[in-house]
């Protein structure tokens, strides 16, 4: 009997030293060796990715909160935390994935068969639309904040709070302190079962989806993925190898395993913000700074989505031959960053402003409603790569001006 519970606190000792990445990764593929023997097994095991998506969905908008109201609440006057730079790295990062993408689209053309059922949905004709919307999130109430997700108005009173309370006494900032610890620990043990969640999430989509459907929308996904790519492996380290002076890719690649495979498979950059959070905290970055500039980066930092709402934009006008000037593309390009700024931190969030920059080009909404319905039907692949150049991101951008800092 001893030697078995030896045995057992051997194995899970084994497990615990075992780096999280390694543990994802067998995950993946015993998740997607079990979708090919047993589908219907593997769709059973979906339920562990739902529960897991849903706990971190559940602990991210109490974790942002609490930790920018700390680190706000408790931040010295000498603070070395500088959010400026990260934000306006966040804007030019967007805006750089549009004009990638406006230059892959109009170098290999993609035409749709606009032939698939409207999605139901209730995309925002307009560009001021969205920046209503973004402006009426800011005050929400809080509790409705927390409880809905709403990352703008969750950081708005994080930052009401926190700055309201750098003038308390010592007692009360430290309180806030340990209990920013307290949720941190919190979301430490939901992460510990990240393996588990992802191998539910991976058998449920290989079982049901497969990639089958990719077939018919292969020349499309291939545009938005060498996109995407471009810009995690080119255009981020050029935009980190001129701050901070270094080889870049040590970083990012560091970035891309360890937030990136994460954010992949949850689909979800609100989902993902605990783990960026822990990531920054392995990196060893300015508390003060990522607490605010990891949920910040998780609303406006969307440079994946720019490229999905630009690149289906731009392939619904070439579907209805309509003639598209360069500069009409830029200008479409200025809107896709804007407009993914208010993309959801969900699964999808991107695809439903698809019609506001088709707009643009007088495209029909039920037609524009189609592209959205082919955006869903690549969402397995365009989605998940999406919210993982988003969110890894987010560290990148971060940790270089936090790096850039601490040399200066």
């Amino acid at each position: 009997m001893t030697s078995e519970k030896t045995q057992s606190a051997s194995f899970v000792q084994k497990i615990k030293s075992t780096s999280l990445v390694s543990q994802i990764i067998v995950a993946i593929i015993l998740a997607s060796l079990l979708a090919t023997v047993s589908p219907e097994s593997a769709k059973i095991f979906g339920m562990l990715g739902s529960l897991f998506v849903s706990a971190l969905k559940a602990v991210a908008p109490i974790l942002v909160l609490v930790l920018v109201t700390s680190a706000i609440a408790n931040q010295n006057i000498d603070s070395s935390a500088k959010l400026k730079p990260i934000v306006s790295l966040y804007f030019i990062g967007t805006l750089t994935a549009a004009f990638v993408a406006v230059l892959l689209s109009f170098a290999f053309p993609t035409e749709l068969t606009l032939d698939i059922a409207g999605a139901t949905a209730n995309p925002p004709e307009k560009l001021t639309e969205v920046l209503s919307t973004l402006a009426f999130k800011v005050v929400e109430n809080p509790v409705t904040a927390v409880v809905s997700g709403n990352f703008i108005a969750v950081l708005a009173w994080g930052l009401g709070l926190g700055f309201s309370l750098k003038h308390a006494n010592a007692s009360s900032k430290l309180m806030v302190h340990d209990l920013s610890e307290a949720i941190s620990s919190v979301v430490r043990v939901v992460i510990r079962f990240a393996p588990l969640g992802i191998f539910g999430l991976v058998a449920n989509t290989v079982a049901t989806t497969g990639f089958s459907a990719l077939g018919e929308y292969s020349h499309l996904v291939v545009i938005l993925l060498s996109a995407m790519l471009i810009i995690a492996l080119i255009v981020n380290p050029i935009i980190v190898f001129i701050i901070t002076k270094n080889n870049p890719y040590p970083l990012v690649f560091t970035c891309l395993r360890e937030s990136g495979i994460t954010a992949f498979f949850t689909r979800s950059s609100a989902a993902n913000i605990p783990v960026n959070m822990a990531l920054c905290k392995k990196l060893d970055l300015h508390e003060d700074t990522y607490s605010v500039s990891i949920p910040l980066g998780a609303t406006i930092n969307m440079a994946g989505a720019a490229i999905t709402i630009t690149v289906l934009t731009l392939a619904a006008a070439n579907s209805l031959a309509i003639e598209v000037s360069f500069a009409t593309a830029i200008l479409l390009s200025v809107v896709a960053s804007i407009s993914a700024c208010g993309a959801s931190g969900v699964a999808g969030g991107s695809l439903l402003l698809i019609p506001l920059a088709c707009s643009l080009f007088g495209i029909d909404n039920d037609v524009a409603m189609q592209v959205v319905a082919i955006g869903f039907i690549i969402g397995v692949v365009q989605d998940s790569a999406e919210t993982a150049l988003n969110s890894s991101t987010d560290v990148v951008f971060s940790a270089a001006v936090s790096h850039h800092i601490t040399k200066a």
